[in-house]
């Protein structure tokens, strides 16, 4: 597929995305994970690798990292290595980081995705375990700076992309993905704004068929919002520095989510400048295939699985199945929907409409989803049976999320929403309006289908909105015939 073009230039972006494992305790220590806690109360002697201590491996960090492995259809390494990450800042009292470097535990996989209606791939070169550092604290004190050592040590999964991105759009979606997949899957808590999930973006430019230009790193984007701005940013960025004569140099920066714009932190390391060496404190991490098979057992079905069994049991459009498996919450809540009331498509559009916009407008979750999955399948059985119209229906709605009502029989019968079925009575309305209209009448047997449309809506207007539009329809086609 040929990738879209910026002012004559190819974008080319990869990610790395730093995943916080969902742990009690730290990688290589007891020391307490939990957010938000007093400055430095959670640093640990082990972490800031104080004479004597040694670290030992967590094992449910390893855990999540097989998790992830199995999820995007990677090599789980049978025997990886730790290294040492040697660099100097002030957060990191070691002077080192734990991380993987020539064997990680998590290798190749890809991950599948939709912009628009077009599915694309992106390939993963690695996933790794690694320890995170402390934190630099600018805004607490007039004249300096603190270090919050609470994060020091706490465990993280590296994951890292072929250049395969070509768009900002791919770039986000990509991030979403992933971001669905570690929550899915329970490895990542995924709040960004707690740092849990980080994502850097590796962005470069270049003409097509050229080779690969000088990339730049943006840091730590914490919302998807801001990954977009960012990076359409540094894509304008560095097409006018080529354009004004200027050379790209490899730089991490960083974005100002109040300017809207990236700038340099600081050249940007290579491997090599970070001495890697095996950490002579850790052994060999060894995964053995039962183990593997264990957790393999014991993993939720996925959501990709889960999307092509919508596709395949219940009639679904793979957009709608792909929508609805954004979050096990919504997809439970579909699927209990559909099975209760038989009508899969209808419970689709619903929980994708009207649910989705409510949640939307509300900014709250499935979690906490004011019509339960019992009411929206007994209101979507009344539309199927010819009760209420799909007007009607919405107001019911309207109602049980309102908390104006809570059975749905009971609220179609209080607010008189109830179709007009009977033929008769229908077919009486009909004459009147047929006889009231003679202009649309003959407009309508001359051709013009707009009229007829004019005459339903008469009828709709003289049921009071009651009448069985499909019934109308018929109807009112046989006395026009």
């Amino acid at each position: 597929m040929t990738a879209k073009l910026i002012n004559g230039y190819e974008v080319v972006i990869g990610f790395e995305t730093h995943a916080q494992l969902a742990t009690n305790s730290k990688i290589f220590s007891r020391a307490s994970t939990a957010f938000g806690a007093e400055p430095n109360t959670q640093a640990c002697a082990v972490d800031m690798a104080l004479p004597g201590t040694l670290p030992v491996m967590n094992k449910k960090a390893v855990e999540c990292a097989i998790k992830l492995g199995l999820a995007l259809g990677s090599h789980i390494a049978p025997r990886s290595i730790f290294a040492r990450k040697n660099y100097f800042y002030p957060d990191l009292p070691k002077g080192y980081q734990i991380s993987q470097f020539e064997i990680p535990v998590v290798q190749g996989g890809e991950v599948s995705f939709y912009v628009g209606d077009k599915l694309h791939t992106v390939r993963l070169v690695r996933a790794h375990l690694e320890e995170d550092a402390g934190k630099s604290v600018h805004d607490q004190f007039p004249t300096e700076s603190g270090i919050d050592l609470n994060r020091a040590g706490t465990p993280l999964l590296e994951i890292v992309t072929e250049p395969d991105i070509r768009s900002t759009e791919e770039a986000v979606a990509y991030a979403k993905e992933l971001h669905k997949i570690v929550t899915w899957i329970g490895i990542c808590d995924g709040n960004m704004q707690e740092g849990s999930f980080r994502c850097d973006a590796n962005v470069s430019v270049r003409k097509p068929g050229a080779p690969l230009g000088t990339r730049r790193e943006i840091k730590n984007l914490n919302s998807f919002k801001n990954m977009q701005i960012a990076i359409d940013y540094e894509i304008r960025w560095q097409i006018e520095q080529i354009e004004d004569g200027y050379e790209i140099q490899q730089a991490t920066v960083l974005f100002n989510p109040d300017t809207g714009e990236t700038r340099a932190m600081r050249t940007k390391e290579d491997a090599a400048d970070y001495r890697y060496f095996p950490d002579p404190d850790l052994p060999p991490l060894v995964v053995a295939d039962s183990w593997v098979e264990q957790i393999k057992a014991e993993m939720p079905e996925l959501p990709r699985h889960m999307a092509a069994r919508f596709v395949e049991q219940y009639s679904l459009p793979e957009y709608d199945a792909t929508t609805l498996t954004q979050s096990q919450e919504m997809a439970a809540y579909f699927e209990h929907t559909a099975k209760a009331c038989g009508q899969a498509k209808l419970a689709s559009n619903w929980v994708m409409g009207e649910i989705s916009r409510r949640l939307n407008t509300e900014e709250i979750g499935m979690d906490a989803v004011k019509v339960s999955s019992d009411q929206l399948a007994a209101l979507i059985k009344r539309i199927s049976d010819g009760t209420i119209s799909n007007n009607a229906a919405k107001q019911v709605f309207e109602a049980l999320w309102t908390g104006e009502g809570s059975h749905v029989d009971a609220v179609i019968e209080a607010k008189g929403l109830k179709q007009m079925n009977d033929t008769g009575a229908l077919e009486k309305i009909i004459d009147e309006v047929i006889a009231a209209n003679p202009g649309n009448v003959e407009q309508y047997k001359a051709g013009k289908d707009k009229a007829f449309n004019a005459l339903v809506g008469q009828v709709m207007k003289a049921s009071k909105g009651k009448a069985n539009p499909a019934q109308v329809n018929e109807l009112l086609k046989a006395k026009l015939a």
